[in-house]
């Protein structure tokens, strides 16, 4: 739908001055044809009777000028009402003075009739030009888009053709930011930069151009200064008159508008405003073709950048990396793999990634390989031997991660940290711990024993002779007491040495077992802190090596110790599972509990020294100790070992 401003279509043609010109030829041929009515003379027409053609003949022939002319000036429907009227200023003459008024009406007939068939066919003509026209100036924009993506040179040439097409002075091209909810010009010809300036930003729904954005409809006003609703002043410095607005259209969204406009008042046809909305189409593709090309442009951009910061990273990480398909042929390492494996970039193409692991570690990883594809071990780091190219092997840390490419896997990527020094210094330390721990119990024991059998003998030895003493009837009563207390006071003495020597060795662990000794314990916690300790077993109950059931019964001990002085519980429970081939211990109270750091290290740094011991127990052993604890919900401490 076009709109405009309200006047009529015979308003538009009376204000042409083709219009006046075309009513002034009507007059000069009527009135020679009515000479003899009106006492006019008909020298105007005369000399065509010298030519053998009869006067009124030849008038009513030159009716046919006007009527071809109207058609040229205002199409089918100027040709049929010229048409008409020359036939009311022909028939009278023909019908009532004319000597031979058959052959005078079949002349008028004729001329109504030869007149429109000239002005169909002269009409016809002129919009096979103007659709040629058409075309062209659709070629030629179709073909500046096909060929370049560059929106300001497609934008360029287009406002080039529609200002020759439209026989127009100015051209203005406005693209929608939808963010923003405005145009801003693009391309522009015709005007000054003052104009172009004034109007470099417009609001949707403000003005012409604004309001064909947001109603994506066409607009032609053909005089903008007479718009009571124009918003640009500058509009009229200009002295822009008629205006076409088309809006820029690609999948039915309007992408911007296009503006024609002329610094007179000129009437827009039917096929003007085809051509115009058909160019301004054309266009709103370019311009989505443009963002989407800037688009592409700014994540090839961002893709080439991040590939680059990849390869940098891959080239210099610490870690080996290495890269192989699925027939584990290596396609890719870095600088850390040349370092680590001996093999340069050329010799690693020509052997299988399986040759760079041990006999006994390439099926672990092939494992390792599967169970990351079902999406079962993502992030989990298997240690493995790698084989140099001397033959000489290191310990890595290997992580494995599918490669997946248009959503096939085509390669697995292996990231490998040499831990040879680490896992060594890990073994030392494991050992000197163990001798530690081992000199300690033996120190322990000594301990023990010296108190079981020296000084515990000797404080024996002393109760009886204050006995003996305190009971002789020659000593004076108030010895007699003194001695007594002396003696009682040596007996708790003999308690506490004994209750000393079971701590630091519990005899009952040596003799009877793990399970018997943590029972003893249980029991001798809760007699001495009032906690009910329940101790339960599951499976078949077996001796371990001392050495095992030493280190248990310590993490035990310790976790009993916590659960009495730190956790006001009220009970408890020790559960000792015998499994196949492991032993798992669950210490469980209904404690307070307590908030758990994130990592052992803060455990140390809160002052939690009893939780860490019982970890470093439990690895001497190469088992695990876990700790779970919630404020208000008690602590769990499962210890698990091999045997």
């Amino acid at each position: 739908m076009v709109a405009g401003l309200s006047k009529t279509g015979l308003t538009r043609a009376i204000r042409k001055p083709g219009f006046w010109l075309l009513v002034a030829v009507m007059v000069i041929i009527t009135l020679p044809h009515y000479a003899e009515v009106i006492e006019h003379p008909a020298f105007l027409t005369q000399f065509m009777v010298n030519l053998g053609l009869d006067r009124h003949v030849f008038e009513r022939i030159l009716y046919l000028a006007p009527i071809v002319w109207a058609g040229f000036l205002f199409g089918r429907k100027g040709a049929l009402i010229t048409s008409l009227v020359a036939l009311a200023c022909m028939l009278p003459r023909a019908i009532f003075i004319s000597p031979s008024p058959q052959d005078a009406i079949f002349e008028t007939i004729a001329v109504f009739i030869v007149g429109n068939v000239l002005a169909l066919t002269f009409g016809s003509l002129r919009k096979e030009r103007v659709r040629r026209t058409q075309l062209a100036a659709l070629n030629q924009t179709s073909s500046v888009i096909s060929q370049s993506l560059e929106l300001s040179q497609v934008l360029k040439s287009s406002i080039d053709s529609v200002i020759d097409v439209m026989k127009v002075e100015i051209a203005l091209v406005f693209i929608l930011d939808e963010e923003a909810g405005q145009l801003t010009i693009a391309a522009h010809r015709g005007v000054s930069e003052k104009f172009v300036q004034s109007v470099s930003r417009i609001k949707l729904g403000e003005g012409f151009n604004g309001r064909v954005a947001e109603i994506g409809e066409p607009l032609y006003v053909e005089d903008a200064s007479q718009d009571p609703n124009l918003a640009k002043m500058t509009v009229m410095e200009e002295g822009i008159r008629s205006q076409l607005i088309v809006p820029l259209k690609s999948k039915g969204k309007v992408m911007g508008t296009l503006c024609v406009a002329a610094r007179s008042q000129r009437q827009v046809h039917p096929e003007e405003l085809e051509l115009v909305t058909a160019i301004g189409n054309q266009i709103g593709v370019a311009v989505e073709n443009a963002h989407l090309y800037e688009q592409a442009r700014e994540v090839a951009e961002q893709l080439r950048a991040s590939e680059e910061r990849y390869r940098e990273l891959f080239e210099n990480a610490h870690d080996a990396i290495w890269l192989h398909d699925l027939q584990e042929t290596i396609i890719a390492t870095n600088k850390s793999f040349v370092r680590l494996t001996g093999y340069n970039p050329e010799e690693s193409g020509s052997i299988k990634a399986s040759h760079l692991l041990a006999e006994g570690c390439q099926d672990d990883v092939k494992d390792l390989e599967d169970s990351q594809l079902r999406g079962e071990a993502m992030g989990r780091l298997s240690e493995v031997t790698l084989i140099k190219k001397d033959k000489s092997e290191v310990s890595i840390q290997l992580s494995t991660s599918p490669v997946f490419r248009n959503g096939q896997l085509v390669a697995f990527q292996h990231i490998a940290r040499d831990i040879t020094e680490e896992k060594r210094m890990k073994e030392n330390l494991r050992f000197y711990l163990g001798q530690v721990t081992r000199a300690q119990e033996e120190e322990r024991k000594r301990i023990a024993r010296e108190l079981h059998d020296d000084t515990s003998q000797a404080l024996v030895v002393l109760s009886r002779q204050l006995d003996d003493l305190a009971s002789s009837s020659k000593l004076p009563k108030d010895k007699r007491l003194l001695l007594e207390n002396l003696r009682q006071q040596t007996n708790s003495i003999m308690e506490g040495v004994r209750r000393l020597s079971q701590d630091l060795r519990p005899p009952i662990l040596d003799r009877l077992g793990l399970l018997p000794a943590l029972e003893w314990l249980a029991s001798n916690v809760s007699n001495n802190s009032e906690i009910a300790i329940e101790v339960k077993s599951q499976g078949a109950g077996r001796r371990l090596s001392a050495e095992v059931e030493l280190l248990l019964f310590r993490i035990t001990q310790e976790a009993l110790s916590n659960v009495w002085r730190h956790s006001q519980a009220t009970r408890a429970e020790v559960l000792v599972e015998f499994d196949r081939g492991k032993t798992r211990i669950t210490v469980k109270d209904n404690g307070k509990g307590f908030d758990l750091p994130s990592s052992v290290g803060e455990l140390a740094r809160d002052g939690k020294l009893g939780l860490t011991g019982m970890q470093e127990r439990a690895r001497l052993l190469g088992g695990s100790a876990t700790v779970e604890s919630e404020p208000g919900k008690g602590t769990t401490v499962t210890i698990e070992a091999p045997i």
